[in-house]
């Protein structure tokens, strides 16, 4: 079922006054401006040609993360009206687009690798960079094969984790490099 998330809702945040979510009511909304579940659905004119856009704004955001073009309407002049089909539709892609920025986010700020050391042993290594605009540096973590922590430390942002820089970073004793 849809929900609303209304800021203007007296019981806050989308809910009742038992506290349920309540349905998302067409008739409480603007056909270009549709409010609910954390987002914004706007159409707009295009810009570019004659036609439509819709863009999607998380709730506290300032930037749109979703804009795509949007269907004109019977007339082939106005936009056509937003429904509860289309914005669960515009919602579930936008939620899918920001889950996908932050896992390529989490994907480079995170390495890992298994390398082999000088003794034989085997060993994940893990490269968590830490991207603080005054002090950029990374965490580079050695765990054995039961999972359990060999040793942690401070690395430049920029050092490279492969299997054999690893491995090397290992045998000089885990200096920063």
């Amino acid at each position: 079922m849809d929900t609303t998330n209304d800021e203007t809702s007296e019981a806050g945040e989308g809910d009742d006054a038992s506290g349920r979510r309540r349905p998302i009511k067409p008739e409480d909304q603007d056909p270009k401006l549709w409010k609910a579940d954390g987002w914004t659905a706007r159409i707009l004119k295009n810009e570019d040609d004659e036609g439509w856009a819709v863009e999607m704004t998380c709730d506290g955001e300032t930037e749109p993360a979703l804009v795509g073009p949007w269907t004109m309407g019977r007339d082939k002049k106005n936009p056509k009206p937003l429904d509860v089909s289309a914005f669960a539709t515009l919602v579930k892609t936008a939620n899918e687009i920001l889950a996908r920025h932050a896992q390529q986010r989490r994907a480079q700020l995170h390495r890992s690798v298994t390398t082999v050391t000088a003794g034989g042993a085997r060993v994940r290594v893990d490269l968590d960079v830490i991207p603080d605009e005054d002090d950029p540096h990374a965490m580079i973590t050695v765990f054995d094969q039961a999972g359990a922590t060999l040793t942690r430390s401070r690395v430049a942002a920029g050092f490279r984790l492969t299997s054999e820089s690893a491995r090397t970073w290992i045998e000089e004793g885990g200096s920063e490099g």
